[in-house]
């Protein structure tokens, strides 16, 4: 009961205020991305006081945060760690689902602030397009988030890596930091979340130039590792 009833204050006021944070990213597309970027940082800052005053989530972080150009791959289980990653990140460029950057207003801000549209059915010219947007976050010094199982995965579950990161990690020649977390044992799909710790495991980086079947063996044991 105590579980629903904070789960239904974070919806209510997560929700309800990220409506000013959508206006605000609208109009500072006109004033190009950093300004766009201050508005999300700030947004994503708000997740987490919400995550931990209403919900009682607390982050626990082990390993190091990576900086500057370099491939994070990291496990999905919840929203949460889409923003908090973020968060953590420094100006990070995000590869996610087509479908995102073709929302309404929300589309136009993805791409200003440079999300990169991962499309699973991608043409030739597709691909080709997506891997030059990240040589261009490369070139800028900006880490990749990639979640390289392709979608949500529940805790204690385990998918296969989307052909996707493999293509990156060649392309792009980047050493790739895994990230192991836990959040779906707190923040599972359905309304209800519960308060506790989320661990975010940051791995040794995964150097660049290794076999295909190697580099994906290594960050599949690695995003897992905290999947008990």
């Amino acid at each position: 009961m105590i579980a629903a009833i904070r789960s239904a204050l974070f919806a209510l006021i997560f929700y309800l205020g990220t409506i000013p944070f959508v206006l605000a990213a609208l109009a500072a597309t006109l004033f190009g991305r950093d300004a766009l970027a201050s508005v999300a940082r700030t947004w994503a800052g708000f997740h987490h006081f919400c995550t931990r005053r209403l919900v009682g989530i607390r982050l626990r972080i082990e390993g190091e945060v990576p900086r500057g150009a370099v491939l994070v791959a990291a496990r999905h289980e919840a929203m949460y760690e889409t923003l908090e990653l973020f968060r953590l990140l420094r100006d990070p460029v995000i590869m996610a689902k087509r479908e995102l950057t073709q929302i309404p207003g929300w589309g136009r801000v993805a791409r200003t602030y440079g999300v990169i549209p991962v499309d699973r059915a991608a043409s030739a010219s597709a691909l080709r397009a997506m891997l030059r947007a990240a040589e261009g976050a490369k070139a800028a010094g900006r880490p990749i988030l990639i979640f390289p199982e392709g979608t949500r995965v529940a805790h204690g579950q385990e998918a296969p890596l989307r052909p996707g990161f493999a293509g990156l990690y060649t392309q792009l020649g980047l050493p790739v930091v895994p990230v192991a977390l836990d959040s779906g044992r707190l923040w599972p799909k359905g309304f209800v979340k519960r308060a506790g710790t989320v661990t975010f495991r940051f791995g040794a980086p995964i150097a660049p130039g290794l076999p295909r079947r190697e580099a994906e063996a290594r960050v599949h044991a690695a995003i897992n590792a905290l999947n008990g």
